[in-house]
């Protein structure tokens, strides 16, 4: 089963400052997102559509300051205090979403490897243009990336956020996932993405930016 690059996911400490980084670094402002309830957290989103990866957008997210404490961990690794200390100096690119037609599916693939990818859970917003929902794979402690490049898997549940995002000269050129085992990499079928031997997990994409092409590598512990 094919899955595609959905999005990037770049954690900041308020969306004030991501949008300041954005700008600065790929020359747009991004366009306002919405509340996630499920999170207590809020977005600001940008398309970076190209041929290679459809619909592709950046998500830059940060915990809502006026949204009450989840009753769950939260994702990308938000609560963590190593992350949180690094976004406060500055926006940091972390994962990469996948999408898939039937998330429950590869999620199963990936237990079979002997992995433990997290389980799927319910997740929405609304928006001007109507409501988003979605299922994404979490695990309960929250973290990405434990041993390799292994995505978050998004299955989306109609509409799709890129379909309101305005046109944007920015693309994404290529993922690259360092350290990711083949038959994970088998499994997933990923159209577009490039793995490459790792000495620890590492997301690596490249962007057609206004000014030229950015390289942004994946925030790790200890960076």
């Amino acid at each position: 089963m094919n899955t595609t690059t959905d999005h990037l996911v770049v954690v900041a400490h308020t969306l004030d400052q991501a949008a300041a980084w954005c700008e600065a670094t790929l020359g747009l402002v991004p366009a306002s997102g919405g509340q996630h309830a499920l999170m207590g957290t809020h977005n600001r989103l940008l398309s970076i559509a190209s041929e290679a990866h459809p619909n592709a957008y950046l998500e830059l997210i940060a915990i809502d300051p006026a949204a009450p404490a989840p009753s769950r961990t939260r994702w990308f690794g938000m609560d963590d205090p190593m992350l949180q200390a690094a976004a406060r100096e500055e926006p940091r690119f972390v994962h990469v979403v996948a999408r898939t037609p039937n998330v429950e599916m590869l999620r199963w693939g990936l237990v079979d490897l002997g992995l433990n990818p997290g389980t799927p859970v319910a997740a929405e917003r609304h928006t001007p243009q109507g409501r988003l929902s979605w299922r994404i794979q979490l695990r309960d402690d929250g973290v990405v990336d434990p041993d390799f490049a292994l995505p978050t898997l998004i299955e989306w549940q109609g509409r799709h956020p890129a379909e309101a995002l305005p046109a944007s000269p920015v693309r994404l050129l290529a993922v690259q996932a360092g350290g990711m085992p083949e038959p994970v990499a088998t499994l997933l079928q990923w159209r577009g993405l490039a793995h490459a031997p790792a000495r620890r997990p590492r997301w690596r994409v490249t962007l057609q930016a206004k000014a030229g092409e950015v390289t942004l590598a994946a925030w790790t512990p200890g960076d």
